[in-house]
């Protein structure tokens, strides 16, 4: 049946759309804000995920200048981070 077929394709596609993915971000980002998403992506991939989608589309459109240094990054990182929350727990 065509449903076996189906789930070969995406893992097909995957390694091609990450090479993509790498090459992009290889140009524009600086040696140490690339060295720096590294690091983040093995302690927290889904923020990493965040920060290369929105790097690839601004990218993507034109918006950039000049690659981003470790500096930009660590502005981009701060603002797509949720703010954390504190708790406060009062006895009685």
């Amino acid at each position: 049946m065509s449903f076996s077929e189906s789930p070969d394709l995406p893992d097909k596609q995957t390694p091609d759309i990450s090479a993509q993915k790498e090459q992009i971000l290889k140009q524009i980002l600086a040696p140490e804000a690339r060295m720096r998403l590294n690091n983040i992506k093995m302690v927290k991939p889904e923020l990493s995920e965040l920060v290369e989608q929105y790097l690839i589309g601004i990218a993507s459109q034109g918006k950039m200048n000049s690659q981003i240094n470790d500096n930009q990054l660590k502005q981009i990182l701060l603002s797509i981070q949720q703010p954390k929350r504190d708790f406060k727990i009062n006895r009685i």
